[in-house]
């Protein structure tokens, strides 16, 4: 593989969609509040989240456990917390629970395949390689599963083809334990796959134009 096309493979690629991400959240939350859950706890936890204070409102979040354990919105809003004070592990045991008690939650899914993929391309990881393609492979599947449920949105195309991406580098560089050949390029074409399907959403987007001229790169590529 030619290096020179990839200064750092474990950069992570800017969605384009966080504002509609976050606006959908914000009205999400927003709706609860005025709902008024019963529990305390929830309420401080809803206007942590809508001030950005994702460590008082996990805190408050966790506190509303028990108690609220069985309600999956109120699992779901600790799992965000968690994402996003980068407690992934966390994230992904608490957005299981949610996907236990709401199986079509892709929300759950998509949160629960970032903080894998997360984990997986960390730089300060201390997790051997094949620590690292398992959860990628965990990432692939949870996304597959969003999918499923949400074929529309672009969103999670563009995720799954960046943990391909991903795992076609963590399975193609050339010495590494787990290296095989096969592996990668069945990953990148893959991920060629899911990136010309964002192309069908919005075929103007230069950024994953760009991500399939750079796979098709990589995977030509191997050695």
């Amino acid at each position: 593989m030619k290096r020179r096309f990839l200064s750092n493979p474990w950069r992570a690629v800017k969605l384009g969609l966080a504002s509609a991400t976050l606006a959908l959240f914000t009205l999400t939350v927003q709706a609860q509040e005025q709902a008024q859950h019963s529990n305390p706890n929830v309420r401080l936890g809803q206007k942590a989240l809508l001030e950005g204070d994702f460590k008082s409102a996990s805190s408050h979040l966790q506190k509303a456990l028990p108690a609220e354990a069985n309600d999956p919105d109120v699992q779901y809003l600790l799992g965000y917390s968690q994402f996003h004070n980068g407690e992934y592990n966390k994230a992904i045991e608490t957005f299981k629970k949610v996907i236990s008690l709401d199986p079509k939650h892709t929300s759950a899914y998509y949160y629960k395949a970032k903080a894998s993929s997360n984990l997986a391309v960390a730089g300060e990881s201390k997790l051997d390689n094949a620590a690292k393609e398992q959860l990628l492979k965990t990432a692939i599947e949870d996304y597959s599963k969003a999918v499923s449920i949400t074929p529309n949105d672009a969103k999670l195309y563009q995720n799954r083809a960046i943990a391909y991406r991903d795992l076609g580098i963590l399975t193609g560089t050339a010495g590494v334990a787990n290296y095989n050949k096969a592996k990668a390029t069945d990953a990148y074409n893959k991920a060629v796959a899911d990136y010309e399907k964002v192309l069908s959403y919005d075929a103007s987007r230069k950024d994953i134009q760009t991500e399939v001229k750079k796979a098709k790169v990589y995977r030509d590529n191997l050695k």
